[in-house]
């Protein structure tokens, strides 16, 4: 891929751990031995969420989204916006003094912009709970004191969490993928969360995507929930809390990607889970990691690659002056891959110690893990592979979808997705079909 980092190795190392660790979850209920393949291309093509629904493909980012200059051409810095969600987007327009809505222009966004210096709107819209990022430089980023955070932690922490006996786990036949009867519940939102159930889906664990009727989805929902039921819950309802509950009750792993400690006001914190279901995988992904002052701060995979300067460095090896970002949202999908990594290292040391269990991984640091697999010298001019011959057409709950196949490869027990991508709601929210 186009990048001075090696983006297409994060992809193939990062899917190939995810695989691995679940031939060897496989092989410990069933005996079965398997080699996996992940070739890099394959793989880093995955990795660019590439889709399409009934012919079309849905534009990736709302109009205004994206970096602009502070000042005169950047003199003041530059910030990335994220308003993919409409409640992100007027919350910017509103910071900006602009009118809220689809009729402000890009144009009027740029010019508002021109007055601030990018680390003071960063800060206020931070303070006003919004997600945007001002550009840093690699070395601006290690100064920072989250920086410091994140690079304490694991690329993949896995942690036990008290006493229980090893779940009783279904019976895996010889023809079974290797996830074949394991319970996952979902709660994730954009792109590594649902990568990560996903993944787990197509080695063949039974996900059950969870969202909110009143919380927006974007149109990459169609591509994240190939092999998912697909059920709604109200948390702020207690008829909907005790349908999770029951859900949870019968799992094997937990799911999420809202900010650190947010699901615990509706009673599904960690403690409350493994309290629930002792034995648990409780597995959760955050933009910045657990710790430091940005522990708490909303973000997505794009502002990560503007605030720790992998947008600065792309540039300056394109022999550009405008940041520039890579070439397909590799901090969000890795992060995914590596989630159901420890997800399934998790579910077998559960086997043979028992416990309950936490899975914790961040963007931020997988940026790190990134940059440290070195840069690609003259890989800014490298040729985007072709991806029409990757790519698979399938009937789904949205339209026609063509999505880009799975890159691992099974010897024994074919990776691939039991159900349709289905509209949230679609199913109920429980385990039996009934």
């Amino acid at each position: 891929m186009p990048s001075s980092f090696a983006v297409g190795t994060a992809a193939q190392v990062s899917l190939a751990a995810a695989a691995l660790a679940s031939a060897e979850l496989g092989r410990l209920r069933n005996g079965l031995v398997q080699e996996v393949a992940v070739d890099m291309t394959e793989a880093a093509l995955e990795s660019t969420a590439h889709f399409a629904l009934d012919g079309k493909t849905p534009d990736a980012w709302d109009p205004i989204a994206g970096l602009y200059p502070c000042g005169d051409d950047g003199t003041r810095g530059w910030v990335r916006l994220h308003t993919n969600f409409a409640h992100h987007r007027d919350g910017v327009l509103r910071l900006l003094g602009l009118p809220e809505g689809k009729g402000t222009s890009r144009e009027q966004v740029a010019a508002a912009l021109e007055s601030y210096d990018a680390l003071a709107f960063e800060a206020a819209a931070a303070d006003a709970g919004l997600v945007v990022a001002a550009l840093r430089s690699h070395e601006t980023w290690r100064a920072h004191p989250q920086s410091a955070a994140v690079a304490a932690l694991p690329l993949v922490e896995i942690e036990r969490l008290g006493d229980a006996p090893p779940l009783p786990l279904p019976k895996l036949a010889q023809a079974d993928r290797p996830l074949e009867g394991l319970r996952v519940v979902e709660l994730t939102r954009i792109l590594a969360g649902p990568v990560a159930g996903r993944t787990l889906a197509a080695h063949g664990a039974d996900v059950m995507l969870v969202n909110a009727p009143h919380l927006p989805n974007i149109d990459a929902l169609a591509d994240t929930s190939r092999g998912k039921r697909s059920a709604l819950a109200d948390l702020r309802e207690e008829s909907s809390r005790d349908a999770l509950r029951r859900a949870v009750a019968d799992a094997h792993v937990f799911l999420q990607s809202y900010r650190p400690g947010g699901l615990a006001q509706f009673g599904f914190a960690t403690s409350d889970l493994i309290r629930m279901r002792p034995g648990i995988v409780c597995a959760a992904l955050s933009a910045y990691g657990r710790n430091g002052p940005w522990a708490q701060r909303r973000g997505f995979d794009s502002l990560v690659q503007t605030a720790t300067g992998f947008n600065a460095d792309e540039a300056a090896a394109a022999g550009s002056t405008t940041p520039r970002a890579l070439p397909m949202q590799i901090l969000d999908i890795a992060s995914g891959f590596l989630l159901a990594f420890g997800i399934a290292r998790a579910l077998a040391r559960q086997q043979r110690e028992g416990g309950s269990w936490q899975v914790q991984v961040s963007l931020a640091r997988t940026g790190q893990w990134l940059r440290d697999l070195g840069r690609v010298e003259g890989g800014s001019a490298t040729q985007r592979p072709d991806v029409t011959r990757l790519l698979e057409t399938v009937p789904s709950g949205f339209g026609s979808l063509t999505t880009v196949r799975h890159a691992a490869r099974f010897s024994q027990t074919p990776a691939g997705y039991a159900r349709p991508s289905m509209p949230p709601g679609s199913d109920a929210l429980q385990w039996s079909d009934a």
